[in-house]
């Protein structure tokens, strides 16, 4: 099955992004979840817990069988004059197929896990929330998984990572990540201007 995983500049946050090389100015979210729906078996988006973000992306994904999840942050990046920290963020996920319940892993619409520091670019995603988005959308190591916002290669480096949970000494899961789509085509045809 095909998953994609879209971690765009959030609502009102793209200019954070400007001097990045695959930078296209604000993400029209309509598209993205047009082509998310269209295009793919399950996905996984972020978003940031604004009134903004919330506001636009509710219609949005109200019809499409995702589910509102969190990842709260146990450490978070405090900023002068904001009183009550941004310390959570929604993680709108579709499942690929229904998620298996097992005595492997708790399943939770939330997880708890601090940021990132010095990743490279503001917002990259730590290894830990990837691979719960995995499972929460039903991901299994041979389905195909397209980064649609690839930045720093978190994503990608934490699909390596999960799949070789799965695998055994020779099994080519262990060799080689199953991406999709080039990650410059794929932004442009995400939802960017």
């Amino acid at each position: 099955m095909k998953i994609a995983y879209a971690d765009p500049p959030y609502i009102g946050c793209a200019h954070l992004y400007r001097g990045h090389p695959d930078y296209a100015g604000e993400v029209d979210h309509g598209a993205l979840i047009e082509r998310l729906q269209r295009d793919y078996d399950g996905w996984i988006l972020h978003a940031a817990a604004t009134p903004e973000s919330v506001a636009v992306l509710a219609p949005l994904v109200r019809e499409t069988g995702a589910r509102w999840m969190a990842w709260v942050k146990g450490f978070a990046a405090f900023k002068r004059n904001v009183p009550v920290a941004y310390a959570w963020e929604p993680v709108i996920v579709k499942p690929a197929r229904k998620p298996v319940v097992s005595k492997r892993l708790v399943m939770r619409d939330w997880i708890e896990c601090s940021i990132t520091l010095r990743r490279g670019l503001t917002g990259a995603k730590p290894e830990a929330v990837c691979h719960w988005a995995f499972e929460m959308a039903a991901a299994r190591p041979d389905d195909t998984l397209d980064d649609l916002f690839p930045g720093t290669g978190a994503v990608a480096e934490a699909w390596r990572t999960w799949r070789l949970k799965f695998a055994l000494p020779g099994d080519p899961v262990a060799a080689s990540p199953r991406l999709g789509s080039a990650p410059s085509a794929s932004r442009r045809q995400a939802g960017a201007p």
